[in-house]
């Protein structure tokens, strides 16, 4: 078999993993979809109870819905918005079911390298093909050869810890019965019964964090919920941009959100404690943690902690591949400039496509999640157009490839310094993408209203809650 009539294996059956296999059957190419878990959509269904902040319309991509329409699928509503197990039962089955055994299911990559060569051997290296180890739910091990890999994988299961140096907080992990790293399920009686009448810290400034304020905050409102109270921990200061873009947020659903995040600290279910770098998780004499900063502040004892401080890619199955990894972000060399939160903290992001997702290795792709590394505003509309143009130049049709055209909407906030908590930049002098930033502003008082910036020529879709895609 010559390597171009290889499959392409794509690690992950996740939004954009399967919109990669849809893409390449387009171009006549056959994938193999690997996914860990054991239902397509796994890591998607871990948050099936927070919503979408882009509707229906948006988060279907076109090369799926055309490989669904034979199967008699129903597209659903495409203004009503779906949750994250809406999404995983009525959108990602019936793709995974239509790709039929190009999927394999409880399949885990545990490495990825050239036929015959490690990372370390030059001589006819681009000549071999790809060799990806697979173990199985049941223990067995599998080797595929592959002509290209895309890892579609994303990075949910690679949350970021409380401590604020990058690594775990000292006790973080000795604290770890009272510690979630994801937006819990409010909804489901025994989470409910967790976080009830209790003093919870949430700490995070994203939407993962707003959701869950805002979710506390409604739990605060009801009968079985009095006592329930948040503090929100910020490694950053407070300014009119905290919340989001608000009503300029060209997603609606995705300003109200930080809309809701206010409302729940204006209306007293939530404090908020700004420039608190968390360094250690003590216990006080009942067990409950103590977050002290790093520079010895000490909090009052809460009852849970919800850590929602990001996600980071796992390279760990990559180690024998030649990749161009930004030192900062861990994301593709050519894309890191471009998010990277430290100067670009807008909604836009520049059409990308498969020039900037490559690598010294040819033939291997991150793409969705995967792709930003550790940047936190991802959104699923990219990843589309990413794999579009992966699939194109993959199979030699770099006209297409390069044709890459993508307009985000803006998230109504503007300004570099995004994870630390110096002054915003100047809107006068910024090369930023949207309205200037709003003057700093109190928690507790009315946040000025940036004037609405003008709508995108195409709406943009939310991925998984690891930095903005969801609504309460």
């Amino acid at each position: 078999m010559t390597s171009q009539q290889l499959p392409v294996v794509v690690i992950g059956a996740g939004p954009i993993g399967l919109a990669a296999a849809a893409h390449l059957i387009e171009q006549d190419i056959e994938p193999l979809v690997l996914e860990a878990g054991p239902v397509a959509g796994a890591a998607v269904r871990e948050w099936s109870h927070v919503k979408l902040f882009s509707p229906w319309g948006e988060v279907i991509d076109p090369a799926a819905e055309k490989l669904l329409a034979p199967t008699g699928w129903t597209r659903p509503d495409a203004a009503t918005y779906p949750s994250g197990g809406d999404w995983a039962e009525q959108y990602l089955q019936p793709l995974a079911d239509a790709l039929g055994e190009r999927v394999r299911l409880a399949a885990t990559v545990t490495g990825v390298s050239r036929a015959g060569r490690d990372r370390v051997v030059d001589a006819d290296r681009e000549a071999q093909p790809y060799v990806v180890h697979l173990r199985y739910a049941d223990g067995r091990e599998e080797r595929v050869t592959a002509r290209a890999v895309i890892d579609a994988s994303g990075t949910w299961s690679t949350p970021g810890p409380a401590g604020g140096s990058g690594l775990p907080a000292l006790g973080e992990k000795t604290a770890a019965d009272r510690i979630t790293y994801r937006v819990p399920d409010l909804k489901d009686p025994a989470v409910r019964a967790r976080y009830a009448g209790k003093r919870t810290a949430v700490i995070g400034s994203g939407a993962s964090a707003f959701t869950a304020l805002a979710h506390l905050a409604d739990l605060a409102k009801t009968n079985e919920g009095v006592g329930t109270k948040a503090v929100w921990i910020l490694r950053r200061g407070i300014s009119g941009s905290t919340f989001g873009g608000g009503e300029a947020d060209q997603l609606p659903a995705r300003g109200a959100l930080g809309l809701a995040a206010k409302a729940a600290v204006d209306g007293g279910h939530a404090d908020a404690v700004t420039g608190f770098r968390t360094d250690a998780i003590e216990q006080d004499t009942d067990g409950r943690p103590v977050l002290v900063s790093e520079n010895g502040r000490r909090l009052d004892p809460v009852d849970e902690v919800i850590a929602l401080t990001g996600f980071r890619p796992d390279l760990s199955f990559l180690s024998e591949l030649r990749l161009g990894l930004d030192e900062r972000l861990q994301a593709p060399v050519a894309l890191a400039p471009l998010i990277d939160p430290n100067v670009h903290s807008c909604g836009t992001v520049y059409p990308h496509g498969h020039r900037e997702l490559s690598h010294p290795e040819k033939g291997v792709y991150l793409v969705g999640m995967k792709s930003y590394g550790r940047a936190p505003t991802f959104l699923a509309m990219t990843g589309y157009e990413q794999v579009r143009s992966v699939a194109a130049a993959i199979a030699g049709d770099l006209e297409s490839a390069d044709r890459v055209e993508l307009t985000l909407p803006e998230t109504g906030v503007c300004g570099g310094a995004g994870l630390f908590d110096t002054a915003e930049s100047d809107p006068t002098t910024d090369a930023g993408c949207c309205a200037p930033t709003p003057e700093p502003t109190r928690l507790g008082t009315p946040a000025p209203t940036p004037a609405p910036a003008p709508a995108p020529s195409r709406a943009a879709v939310a991925q998984a809650p690891s930095g903005g895609c969801c609504s309460s």
